[in-house]
This record gives structure tokens, sequence and C-alpha cells, in this order.
């Protein structure tokens, strides 16, 4: 199985991408992971990454490649993989046909995760980062027990800088003009599958792997 998970920041593609491909037994192949190994080893292609990521803008083309190119190769990608953050726009998925066509293979499957933007902005806007041991929680959904400080190490949380509204709109912004049309080209494809990506974790992974598993019996979605 060869899929890629499509969607806004804070639609869920880390959460889900790591359930699906437990479940699916292949590996989760997701940028950011990629983008922060290469970050902090100080290669490169990371520092490189690196001022684009502290701006919330998109990683350009030909360093986002380079990377995914470099970890498709690797052998636990053979016979399949979850995609989570590439490709982000259309030249980025011409690409990753072209590679995948040099490996004889061709991708399954693309999930989209939709979901409202007022809903991102209120999931990532109220996450808070605990300086110390790195714990992250929110304000509504998951806030700690005495507001504005850590349950671990009482320690004054803060807000990320990527986490604040004005650069989570500019971030939905470059999603919409960038990597949007992903949509359109998937679906021309014939790739696309498209589910709600709004409730409960559990709820959105099922409606996931039905939508997967009708487009694998090429029933359709």
């Amino acid at each position: 199985m060869r899929a890629v998970l499509v969607g806004p920041p804070g639609a869920g593609k880390g959460t889900q991408a790591q359930i699906l491909a437990s479940e699916l037994s292949i590996p989760k192949v997701s940028t950011g992971d990629i983008f922060r190994a290469n970050v902090s080893g100080g290669t490169e292609l990371g520092k490189k990454a690196k001022e684009f990521m502290d701006r919330g803008d998109l990683v350009p083309d030909e360093v986002t490649n380079a990377m995914v190119k470099d970890r498709l190769a690797q052998d636990d990608a053979a016979d399949g993989f979850l995609l989570d953050g590439f490709p982000r726009n259309v030249p980025q998925a011409e690409t990753l046909k072209g590679m995948l066509a040099d490996l004889e293979g061709r991708l399954d499957v693309v999930l989209e995760l939709r979901v409202d933007e007022d809903e991102v902005v209120k999931r990532l806007s109220g996450r808070r980062s605990c300086p110390e041991c790195g714990r992250v929680y929110h304000v509504e959904y998951d806030a700690p027990r005495t507001a504005g400080v850590c349950d671990d190490d009482g320690a004054r949380l803060y807000q990320r800088e990527d986490d604040r509204e004005e650069t989570i709109r500019h971030r939905l912004k470059v999603y919409r003009e960038q990597t949007a049309p992903l949509v359109e080209f998937y679906e021309r494809e014939g790739l696309l599958a498209t589910i709600a990506a709004t409730g409960p974790v559990e709820q959105v992974t099922d409606r996931a792997k039905a939508a997967i598993a009708e487009k694998a019996d090429g029933t359709g979605v």
C-alpha cells in the first residue's frame, strides 16, 4: 500500500498517519520528521529548511524533494509507505509520480482530511507547551490542572510562535494557494478519497480505513 495524506495544518494528519501506518504495517514517512532530523543534524538541507519553517512558509521543492527521495530509497519503504506532508503542491506530486515510476510502482490512494479553517485555528492556537519537559497541552481540550502551569514540573507554559493565530492564518493561506490544487490533481488521477476530519480520533480513523479499503477495492468513495 502506497498512500498519501492531504489536508491543512491542524487536520490531524500526523495522528492519523501514525495509526494507519501501524495498522497497515507500512512506515509513516513524514516530511516533518525528515525536516527535524535534518535540522537537528545540522545538514545543509536542514539549515535551508529551517529558514522557511521558522517563518511558517513551505520549504522549497528542491530541498523537500531531495529529502523525500533519500527516505523512500530506504529498504523499509520498498513494499509501501504512508506519506504525511508530501507532496504539498502539484509539481511535487509530479515529482513523486516520477520517483515511484523509477521504482516500478504507483500510488494506491490519496486520503484528504477535510476540516473547517476556523476549527484549525481553534485547535492550534489553543496549544501551550512546557519549556522544560516538552509536554503539550490545550487550553480547552487538554488543560493543565493549574492554568498556565505544567502538571509535571511546574514550569510556566508558553505559546509557540507557530501556534499564534496570525501564523496559523498565514499557513492556511499558503495551503490554499499551493496545496489545495492537489485535490483536483489527484481527483483527475482517480486516487482521491475525502473524509471529514472532525470528531473523536477513533471516528476519523474508522472513516479513513473505510475510505482506503473502498479505494483499494476499486469501488470508489
